[in-house]
């Protein structure tokens, strides 16, 4: 059966980053600077991305901004008729940079924040960094760009939610992304330090609800479920090789960022394929599409068609094996690894993460 064209592409045009985030998703062996894919390669992969559907792409990284050749990457990707968004930690938005890359064609920024108090928020994020993201969602606003901001959730800022919503209105933003952590890469190995109780994410989606109501859908409030604490899986992605693909900064294809951490995956780089034998040919993306790979019980689960059997590098993480159901979902046979984790002791003290580098 043919796949569906994909409508976005993530592209992660650098592993490189100033900031040290402990709950960063990026994998603990990072791609060196070295290898990054060219403007003239992304601009090939824009064009064929574009030629098989796809029609937005989030500029990511790391941080992108660390890409001197940020503007003819934003240019490529719009001259292929792609919509595009830049994924940024702030760091490096300058009013000269940003008018540079609105020329290039760029259409929206979604800024990262990890805390409405200074202080913790350059603790979590490994660096100084809150009056350079302050000053970045300023320049946007200003430039008249739609302005999004990314809060990643976990035990050391759940707490203060309701100062972070309330940072994001400051800010002016038009969407805040409330998303809890997904334990992937480095998250992963920082799990103990950054998974929340099940009574702060009650009280955290409570803290939602309330600000809904009070703010009237201006800006949208968007929460990513905690899938550890709900007992629920969720469909990775919008499910496998379904609605999105990854290209990492060395043009491996994904399909999805935390993939190539599965053993046996081998995914095609945009060096070697076109990207429309990749999204429908591979092996890589054709290996958890549709039913024919579930066991029971999702294989007999109503759920199967929302939630495409939740997530296969979570499986792979919790229990060594990526076919197996996610031990998120509650009727998962391996979900007392979740239950152990999430209603287990929690470390006692200041939260410790281990960092990655900023970025080679």
């Amino acid at each position: 059966m043919t796949p569906d064209p994909p409508w976005a592409l993530l592209a992660e045009l650098t592993h490189g980053c100033p900031l040290r985030c402990g709950y960063c998703s990026n994998p603990v062996e990072l791609v060196g600077r070295s290898e990054e894919l060219s403007a003239r390669q992304w601009a090939d992969v824009f064009r064929q991305a574009a030629a098989l559907g796809v029609v937005q792409t989030h500029l990511s990284g790391g941080e992108p901004l660390l890409r001197h050749d940020l503007p003819a990457v934003v240019a490529a990707a719009d001259t292929a008729g792609l919509y595009t968004q830049l994924v940024t930690s702030g760091l490096g938005l300058s009013e000269r940079r940003l008018a540079a890359l609105v020329a290039a064609g760029l259409r929206s920024v979604q800024l990262s924040v990890q805390h409405a108090d200074a202080a913790l928020s350059e603790r979590i994020a490994g660096a100084r960094s809150f009056a350079a993201k302050e000053r970045a969602a300023r320049l946007v606003r200003v430039a008249g760009l739609p302005l999004g901001l990314n809060i990643v959730l976990h035990r050391g800022n759940l707490d203060a939610l309701d100062d972070l919503i309330a940072l994001g209105v400051a800010w002016d933003a038009d969407r805040i992304e409330l998303a809890n952590t997904q334990f992937h890469g480095w998250a992963q190995r920082n799990r103990a330090a950054l998974l929340p109780t099940p009574a702060q994410t009650g009280r955290a989606r409570d803290t939602v609800t309330r600000w809904r109501r009070r703010l009237g859908g201006t800006p949208e409030l968007v929460w990513v479920a905690p899938d550890l604490v709900d007992a629920t899986a969720k469909p990775c992605m919008g499910g496998w090789g379904r609605v999105s693909l990854t290209v990492a900064p060395d043009g491996t294809a994904l399909p999805c960022p935390a993939a190539a951490a599965l053993p046996g995956l081998d995914p095609p780089n945009v060096k070697d394929r076109r990207l429309d034998w990749i999204w429908r040919e591979s092996k890589a993306f054709n290996a958890f599409r549709g039913e024919s790979w579930m066991r029971d019980p999702c294989r007999s689960c109503a759920l199967r068609t929302t939630d495409h059997g939740g997530c296969r590098c979570q499986a792979y993480a919790l229990t060594g094996d990526a076919t197996r159901t996610d031990p998120a979902c509650r009727h998962a046979p391996d979900h007392h690894l979740v239950r152990d984790l999430v209603h287990g002791p929690r470390p006692r003290g200041d939260l410790a993460y281990a960092y990655r580098e900023g970025g080679t």
